[in-house]
């Protein structure tokens, strides 16, 4: 029995797809539909409270009987800078001029961390889905205790060793190799760690060499020959997000499906400029204007994230997408336009038609 075939009798899933969660871009039908049509789906609830995450699942489960994940952020808890806030408020200001807006006065921490969350941990208890995830980190043990003792399996990123470590000694189920061309937020546990940025082949070989837990690869995956190339490095399963961007079925919005559809989609860049943390993106006119030379330091995330949110909001009102945060990996010109079940079907068939070469 292969790594795949041991991970999905353990899993309940038919093919080595796992749908990335993306807070703010999956949904209940998106990740119900990739489940239904054997890949494991994922909802992102990392930016939602804990009534917020529990419809969600809800509303997943009365589409689908099949297992999903739900992914929560680990983050520290941001370290508040009240200079280095102002700073860059005052540095956005001429952005919120140009769309005819009064730059915000003070920002605000937006989304909590589930390290300590108590009231989410149990909330996770009650609706027991099939999987919980954790990225940017580990909650505490005694977290990891009660999910396993409901029964639920647990997977965390690792973007190096040292992570995927801490995951395994955790006594976590399975480890998503994150490569450095992986769209969205990068999983690093510290951002202010030098980070080595391996690639998503060359991390998966060396978890390889450490753990024998399951290894997800994830990170510049988009077809059925990229999941059979991880597979063949060893890896368990493989997780796709830029990949299922433009299924009808996730959030991504008009101005976003556009930019995927354009050459814009050939430049994507790892920044802290739009959170306050690593993550990969479209490039748009904030990236460059927050990188250059004469600009401040970005305040900590998801403090920067407020910020770069209600610029956002402004430009929308007056028609501009120059500052949208439309999150992408490498791969993100090979994006597909298929319902997600169409396009759950045709990377099995991609992967199983190459493993007959």
């Amino acid at each position: 029995m292969n790594a795949f075939s041991r991970f999905a009798a353990q899993w309940g899933i038919e093919y080595p797809i796992i749908q990335a969660p993306m807070a703010g871009v999956s949904t209940p039908k998106l990740a119900a539909a990739v489940s239904d049509a054997g890949g494991l789906g994922s909802l992102g609830v990392g930016a939602s409270t804990a009534d917020e995450a529990r419809r969600m699942i809800r509303d997943t489960r009365a589409l689908t009987a099949r297992p999903f994940n739900v992914n929560v952020f680990c983050h520290a808890p941001a370290q508040r800078d009240g200079e280095r806030e102002r700073a860059w408020l005052w540095y956005l200001d001429p952005l919120f001029a140009e769309c005819e807006a009064d730059a915000p006065t003070s920002l605000d921490e937006i989304y909590r961390t589930f390290v300590g969350d108590d009231a989410f941990l149990q909330m996770l208890l009650d609706e027991r889905p099939a999987v919980v995830s954790f990225h940017f980190g580990l909650p505490p043990q005694a977290h990891v205790r009660a999910l396993r003792d409901a029964g639920i399996r647990t997977a965390a990123t690792a973007t190096n060793p040292g992570e995927a470590a801490a995951i395994e000694a955790a006594g976590i189920d399975a480890i998503v190799a994150q490569g450095i061309e992986a769209g969205g937020h990068r999983g690093m546990f510290d951002p202010d760690a030098p980070d080595e940025q391996l690639s998503t082949a060359v991390l998966v070989r060396l978890l390889l060499r450490q753990t024998r837990l399951p290894v997800i690869a994830a990170g510049g995956v988009m077809d059925g020959q990229g999941i059979r190339a991880m597979l063949d490095l060893g890896a368990s399963a493989v997780q796709l997000g830029t990949a299922f961007l433009l299924c009808p079925e996730s959030a991504a919005n008009g101005p976003y499906r556009e930019s995927l559809k354009s050459e814009r989609a050939a430049r994507t860049r790892l920044t802290t400029v739009l959170s306050g943390r690593p993550a990969r993106g479209i490039v748009n006119r904030l990236v460059e204007y927050g990188e250059a030379e004469v600009g401040p330091r970005p305040p900590a995330y998801p403090v920067t994230y407020d910020a770069t949110k209600r610029l956002n909001a402004a430009a929308a009102k007056q028609g501009m997408h120059d500052f949208a945060v439309q999150w992408a990996g490498q791969g993100a010109p090979l994006a597909r336009e298929l319902p997600a079940a169409d396009l759950v079907r045709q990377l099995a068939a991609e992967w199983k038609e190459g493993g007959q070469k």
